[in-house]
């Protein structure tokens, strides 16, 4: 579970990513599921992009995305969803530590 700090870092880190998934009128299937969660593995933080002719809303489309991956929603903005899942190989993004 993220903290609300590394939220908001997470949310700064990924402000200048462009999104490299789109989900439209078929919704979430487990192919997408499967694509994602390679990306995550390679990149961490990714930025998802909800078309407009999807039938689903957004909420349970992040939802369905994030349990899907097993990965940390990290934001829904507009049309366009972040998800973060640290990688097991190639850790490159340091979030920042929780305040006990």
């Amino acid at each position: 579970m993220l903290t609300g700090k590394q939220k908001r870092f997470l949310r700064s880190k990924a402000h200048h990513l462009d999104p490299i998934f789109q989900v439209g009128k078929g919704g979430v299937n487990d192919n997408m599921i499967k694509q994602i969660s390679d990306a995550l593995e390679a990149r961490e933080l990714i930025k998802i992009s909800i078309l407009q002719n999807c039938d689903d809303d957004k909420d349970s489309v992040a939802l369905a995305l994030s349990k899907g991956a097993k990965a940390e929603l990290v934001q829904i903005i507009g049309h366009t969803i972040v998800l973060y899942k640290q990688s097991k190989e190639n850790k490159q993004i340091e979030l920042p530590k929780p305040n006990k």
